[in-house]
């Protein structure tokens, strides 16, 4: 297939353009940042709308929406721009791919199920939108909300995958792994805000990688699947786990965060039913695997 990747150039982003080039893929990426590996790369600001219509053109099968604001933190103190890159610049692309034809495949997120009233969700539950609490979500759900509207009135194909919590080698700084392990590589206490209970379904990047390209199939189109995690993580296990690998790591615990995600049990059946993808990598050795990837990279000051 001939695939355009956009956000190709970020940690999800690379890892999900490896896969395709391993499967044979013609692959292009565009970004604002170069690709990490000698791969077609074009310069793109997705918030330009005709500028990401003319660059779009090329008769793509499939068009990976992977750029986006994802750091809570920095949606939380950045609410405009995160609406601009989050919602508006999907919106730029997608009238992009309905002019040219093709499916997009969007990145999306468990964090949509802060709207369910259900701890165990699967596709199919029910969103709430009296129930949203952040601006990250918000932006999401506007997103899936405005692919399928596009869906229904000009018939553009897509695939809506909602992410588990990623992790894994290239990760992007401030999420809760790669900050506790920098922070035990420091020398520097581990901060859990809460007691710790708020769990996730963390996702090793290449499953997460995996699960996109399974997304690929015919059967895929127009649907909606949760790529989640093997299991339930609490952050206290996370940081549990951190100490264990690196020795001497101390743990402290802090006020709860505005608007934080407590986690919701997201089912994967769907995805191991129609793409049999299932991811495989648990924790404790995806913790592992990214310590050894980090430590050539680890600057004490």
């Amino acid at each position: 297939m001939k695939i355009a990747v956009i956000g190709g150039s970020g940690f999800i982003g690379s890892h999900v353009v490896d896969k395709l080039l391993e499967t044979g893929h013609d692959v292009t990426v565009f970004d604002i940042m170069k690709p990490h590996k000698d791969v077609r790369h074009i310069f793109i600001d997705i918030m330009d709308f005709h500028r990401t219509v003319v660059a779009l053109a090329g008769d793509f099968d499939v068009f990976y929406v992977l750029a986006a604001i994802a750091n809570v933190n920095d949606v939380y103190k950045n609410p405009v721009e995160t609406a601009i890159v989050n919602f508006q610049a999907l919106v730029n692309i997608l009238e992009a791919v309905r002019r040219y034809g093709g499916r997009i495949i969007f990145a999306s997120t468990v964090w949509v199920y802060t709207l369910a009233d259900k701890e165990r969700v699967d596709e199919e539950t029910s969103l709430l939108v009296q129930n949203v609490n952040h601006t990250y979500t918000a932006t999401k759900v506007a997103g899936e909300l405005y692919i399928q509207s596009y869906n229904k009135l000009y018939g553009l194909e897509f695939t809506i995958l909602r992410y588990g919590i990623p992790y894994g080698p290239r990760g992007r700084g401030g999420t809760v792994i790669t900050n506790f392990i920098d922070r035990a590589l420091r020398r520097e206490p581990l901060i859990i805000h809460g007691d710790g209970s708020q769990y996730r379904n963390f996702i090793y990047v290449e499953d997460l990688a995996e699960g996109n390209v399974a997304a690929l199939q015919d059967i895929a189109k127009s649907k909606t699947y949760n790529l989640e995690g093997i299991r339930p993580i609490t952050i206290k296990e996370v940081a549990d786990t951190v100490s264990k690998l690196i020795e001497g790591t101390i743990i402290e615990y802090k006020d709860s965060r505005a608007g934080d995600f407590r986690g919701k049990v997201a089912s994967n059946e769907k995805a191991f039913k129609e793409l049999g993808w299932k991811p495989k990598v648990d924790i404790e050795e995806g913790i592992r695997r990214y310590i050894e990837w980090y430590k050539p990279f680890f600057k004490k000051y």
